[in-house]
């Protein structure tokens, strides 16, 4: 079972989950990251590290938050591999809890 970062997400781009993470799983677009789940290990590391409870194991993720797993494998497949942490976007903490931000997401 993988982890899905899913909508809060976007326009924040925290990346304090990339720092712990094992195995490299992170890949980074312009406003948002997401998690290959061909190469996550299920180790939860990455759930308690984001700032803005993004981040769920693919079974428990939200009811309309669902879209996510496959943009997740999608996307992964489209951006590259981030493995340090960077400063997080510029007003991050007034997108944090914004809903339907979906329009939004930059591939």
């Amino acid at each position: 079972m993988a982890h899905v970062v899913t909508e809060n997400c976007i326009n924040c781009k925290h990346t304090d989950c990339v720092e712990v993470c094992p195995v490299d799983c992170f890949h980074e677009g312009p406003n948002f990251l997401v998690i290959d789940p061909d190469e996550c290990i299920d180790c939860t590391l990455c759930v308690e590290e984001c700032p803005v409870g993004a981040i769920f194991p693919e079974l428990d993720v939200p009811a309309g938050q669902e879209g996510f797993l496959a943009l997740n494998a999608e996307l992964a497949r489209q951006w590259p591999v981030i493995t340090e942490k960077i400063p997080s976007m510029e007003d991050a903490d007034k997108w944090d809890g914004v809903p339907d931000k979906l329009p939004l997401l930059k591939r």
